[in-house]
Parts: C-alpha cells; structure tokens; sequence
C-alpha cells in the first residue's frame, strides 16, 4: 500500500466512526435505555434494515472464505447466497409476523415464552459461545489475513486493531450506532467488491471485460457446475441436488430466521412493513454477493496460480490494484469486518444481558443493563482477540470450518422454532430433546465419517439429523404432553398477509434464482 491509500483508509475510519456516535447521540437530554441500546429504539427504517442485515452477514468469512472456495470449488459456492435470497423472504413473509407481535427483543427470549426458562437457559449459552468461539474468531482471523497480506501489517497487531476499532465503533451507540451507518458501509462493500471484479476480468480479458469472463468459463467450465457431481472432488461440500432440496434448507432457516445478531436487525423495525421492505431489499442484495465474493476467487486461478491457501486468493487479487484504488477497495474490506463484528458485538452484549444477567439479577435499572452490555462488549472482543489463532491458525478452507461447526446444532435449532412457532402441542422436553439430541446425533455421525463407518457429506448430515430431530421432538410431544401450560406466545392477530410491493420483490427473486441455475446447472 502508498501513502494515498493509507490517506483514504484513515478518511474512512475517521469518517465512519464520527458518523456512529453522531447518529446514536441522544437527544433532548434523553438517557438510552436497553430498547435505544440494544433494539435501536425499535424505529429502524427499511433501508436500515435491509443493508445492516448484509452488513453482518457478509464479512471477512464471507469475502476471503468464500473467495477462497471459488478458487477452490468454483461458483457452487454461490448456493449459500442465492438460496439466502428466497430463504429471507420465508423468513419475512412467515416469521417476523409472529415474533414482532410478540414483541421479542432475543431468541432465547422467545424460547422462554414458548418453553419456558430451561430451553432459554441452554440456548442462550449456546448462542454466547457459538458468538465468540465460532464468529467472532472467524472475522478476527481473516480479517487479520487481508490486513497482514494488503497492507504489510503484523497479523496479530491487526488483528488487535481491528477487534478494539469494531468495539469502540459500537460500545457507545449500540445497534442504532451500527445498523444507522451500515448504508454506507455497504454501499463501500459493493462499490469496492465491483472495482476489483471489474479490474480483474478486464486484466484477464486483455481490457475487455466480458472476454475475461469468457475466458474463465472457457479455461476452468468445471468452476461454473452449480450443482456438483459425485464424481466432484468437492462433492462432500457442495453434495449436488442438497443444496436446492436438503439441509442447506436447514442451514439458511437457522441463519436467517433464528440468529440473533442476523434477525436483530429486523426485531429493531418500527413495524412489520418496515421489516419486510428491508429483508426484501436484502434479498436482492445478497443475489448480487456472489459477483462480488466468489467470482474473484475464481479470477485468481489466472491471476494468481498455485496459492497454498485458497484463503489466499482475495488479498492476492487486491495486490494487483493500483495505488489509490487499492486504498478503496481495502477501506471497502475493512468496512465490511468492521460491520460484521460491530453487529455480533453487539447481539452478544444482547443476550448475555438480556437473556443471562437481567435473569439472575431482576429489577436492575435500565442504564446499569446498557452498562453491563458494554463491559460484556469487551470482555468479547478480548476473548475473540486470545482464541483466534489457537481456533483458526490451521484451517485449510474457513469458510468451511464456520460451516461444519456450526452444521453441528443448526438441525435442533430450526426444529425447536419451527414446532414452537407452527405447532401449539410441541413440549419443553421435545424442545431439549431437540437441542440436546441433534448436537449429540452430529457428533455421533461426525465421528462415524471421520472413521469411515458412514461416510456422509455435512450438508447431508445436518439434512438427516433434521428430519431425525423433528421425528423425534414430535414423538416426545405425542407420548409427553405438557403437564403446566408454559406457552405465552400468542397467535392471535397474527397476520401472513403481505403487501402487493413485497410479493412482486418475491417473484422477482424466483424468476432470477430459476434463470441463474438454469445457466449453471
């Protein structure tokens, strides 16, 4: 990097996080409460709404991890976004109602109200540790990757920098501070994502865009099969048809629908409109993620041959950047791992707070309940700075490790919800049973793969535990029906109804997800 990029890196960071506390500041003398803090005041707008939800989900495991499995695996990877895009509008059309009626702040705090106290209490340990082991490490870590590779920084001294920027970007605003100032960092995402994708292929192509595209599909055709072959040797990852009919289903309901620091953004909607106007603006946001996140990785098999690491692939395209557009491009990388930890920062201080402390200590005032939520903040970003070499330093494929990990619980979460919002007979044993059973079953064929007893790609797998979970969970229900009424979650007034607006953006979705598999089936 030049001085003139290091110039536009410290315009943005400055810029940024003067914006943050500017348009969190309160008014009038008015003290934030846990509402203002950690739900934005339940006033964020559609725009809000739509770019923060891509803002946190899109980050250094998204944009080298995923860089990285397309030099690795080729566009397949995309699945992951494109069946995001239908799975968000399921989750606005079918969910948000319910829980915006209810007036939910966490998930836990909806499992208490569906299954009383004991489902809250081991989720929301879950939830915590997945946050900071799984999560937070992960962005830390690639993050820390692109910032050591682009800009020559020691990689522990960035991952440092980064980690204590996100923490103090939030710690004073909260979700307002984020989700209000997450426009701009996705407008940067996008801009920057465009430049690089334009500059290579055109390099590729000799100065003509679409003949460096031609010549990717022409050189490596089988980097653009979206539905993988079990002859594929990235069949375990991508196992052909699962990705459209089987547990990638599994996996984007749980993302989507029940993640906190994911739904968070739409809980914090001033009403379902508004929410439903900005997971629609997401979904076509995340059809576009894929030109931006993998077909760089994909360049890079051209540009940058022989990676030892296929993580490598994304900051060795941004080598290639001259001065001043490379300063662009890294401030767009750096906004989108500010973004993303800035959002899982905060939906930890959420739950811990909401969810563990405000239970144990009842009756605290709400400015001791925002203050908790801060010092939880910290605590956070530095057990997220000490665990990230030792959890991540060796993994081959990122992106992938998040996935396998995380494939581990995601078959008993979206049992749990789906029974609990669908079905009035579904029992606080059925709901442990699924939580407890599904990790346990994971594991058990996790194991058996390891050992080559059953051999079954994880996508697969988090398919099976699923339908073996739910069968599970509903003959609990049947042989064990609840003996004290514990549900306080009510349907009534709950409307599916959808506005003329958001159905037409539903349609949209599906005729292009049919024309984009049909030109890479």
């Amino acid at each position: 990097m030049r001085t003139i990029d290091f110039v536009i890196l410290a315009i943005y960071a400055v810029a940024i996080f003067g914006l943050a506390q500017w348009v969190s500041r309160d008014k009038g003398g008015h003290q934030k409460d846990s509402t203002d803090y950690f739900l934005a005041g339940k006033a964020l707008p559609w725009w809000a709404i739509g770019a923060s939800l891509i803002a946190a989900n899109i980050s250094a495991e998204q944009i080298i991890g995923m860089s990285g499995s397309g030099y690795a695996l080729g566009l397949a990877i995309a699945s992951y976004e494109w069946m995001a895009a239908l799975t968000l509008l399921i989750v606005g059309k079918f969910f948000l109602p319910i829980f915006l009626k209810n007036n939910i702040s966490t998930m836990p705090q909806f499992l208490e109200q569906r299954y009383g106290p004991s489902v809250r209490n081991v989720m929301a340990v879950f939830w915590l540790v997945l946050y900071v082991f799984v999560n937070l490490t992960s962005i830390l870590w690639l993050g820390s990757i692109a910032i050591h590779t682009v800009a020559g920084i020691d990689q522990m001294q960035a991952l440092v920098i980064i980690g204590v920027f996100a923490l103090a970007y939030q710690l004073w605003g909260g979700l307002k501070a984020v989700a209000l100032t997450d426009i701009v960092q996705v407008a940067l995402l996008i801009t920057g994502g465009l430049i690089i994708v334009f500059l290579s292929l055109t390099k590729i192509g000799h100065g003509d865009l679409l003949a460096g595209f031609n010549q990717l599909t022409t050189q490596f055709p089988e980097k653009f099969d979206m539905i993988l072959s079990k002859d594929n040797p990235h069949y375990k990852d991508l196992p052909g048809l699962s990705v459209l009919f089987g547990g990638l289903w599994v996996m984007n309901v749980s993302y989507w629908g029940f993640n906190q620091y994911i739904i968070q953004r739409a809980l914090g909607a001033k009403d379902i409109a508004e929410a439903q106007k900005g997971i629609a603006l997401a979904a076509y946001l995340k059809l576009l993620m894929p030109v931006i996140v993998v077909l760089p990785g994909i360049a890079a098999l051209v540009l940058a041959p022989g990676l030892a690491k296929p993580d490598q692939a994304y900051p060795e395209m941004m080598k290639l950047l001259p001065p001043g557009v490379l300063g662009v491009v890294f401030s767009a990388l750096v906004a989108a791992i500010v973004a993303s930890l800035a959002a899982k920062i905060n939906s930890i201080a959420t739950i811990f707070t909401l969810d563990v402390y405000a239970k144990v200590r009842t009756g605290s005032s709400e400015r001791h309940l925002v203050t908790v939520g801060r010092i939880t903040a910290v605590v956070a970003v530095i057990v997220g700075i000490v665990m990230a070499k030792p959890l991540l330093g060796k993994a081959e494929q990122a992106f992938q490790f998040i996935q396998d990990f995380t494939g581990f619980f995601t078959p008993g979460i979206v049992v749990i919800f789906m029974l609990g919002l669908f079905w009035k007979r579904a029992t606080t044993a059925s709901a442990l049973v699924a939580a407890i059973g599904g990790a346990a079953l994971s594991g058990a064929f996790f194991v058996a793969d390891k050992a080559g007893v059953f051999v079954i790609p994880f996508m697969n797998r988090v398919g099976l535990v699923f339908l073996l979970t739910l069968a599970a969970a509903i003959i609990v229900s049947l042989v064990a029906p609840q003996k004290k009424e514990v549900n306080v979650v009510s349907l009534e007034g709950v409307s599916y109804k959808t506005t003329t607006g958001f159905n037409i953006a539903g349609l949209g979705v599906i005729v292009i997800l049919i024309v984009l598999y049909a030109l890479w089936w």
